[in-house]
């Protein structure tokens, strides 16, 4: 399975096109979800040439716009945090475990610069590190 997800992942960083657009997505407040669910979003953002504006939370999977979206194209705003931990993999019992495939999978689609900063601070793992005001403003533009 995760040959499968490390084949998709590829796939989705490697076909891509550019074009111009007007286009915008604003996250506010977005605590994540489906690894799939993201990586297509985004994957979909990039190809269209949107911008994406992060004016609140986006944690988990939705820090994937740092992997996926070109950095010129996004912004921030004050409001904006973002949130990384390790992946997760429910068992047969439905509790939550971490997935070191995954997390190792994870960790290495983010932007060098963003693997630093989570190196920095702790690693990806079961507690949230967040990524927000003039640290997170290094990274990305303010929007205008």
């Amino acid at each position: 399975m995760m040959r499968l997800t490390a084949m998709l992942v590829s796939l989705f960083l490697s076909v891509g096109f550019t074009h111009s657009s007007s286009a915008l997505t604003r996250i506010e407040d977005d605590m994540g979800g489906s690894l799939g669910k993201y990586l297509l979003k985004f994957a979909a953002i990039r190809d269209s040439g949107e911008h994406v504006v992060i004016d609140g939370s986006c944690f988990s999977s939705c820090t994937l716009v740092t992997a996926l979206v070109p950095r010129e194209r996004v912004c921030i705003t004050e409001r904006a945090v973002l949130g990384f931990h390790a992946s997760w993999v429910d068992d047969k019992s439905g509790r939550r475990l971490v997935s070191t495939e995954g997390t190792r999978l994870l960790f290495e689609m983010y932007p060098r610069s963003i693997r630093s900063w989570i190196t920095r601070n702790g690693g990806l793992g079961a507690r949230t590190i967040m990524l927000k005001g003039r640290e997170l403003a290094s990274f990305y533009r303010s929007c205008r």
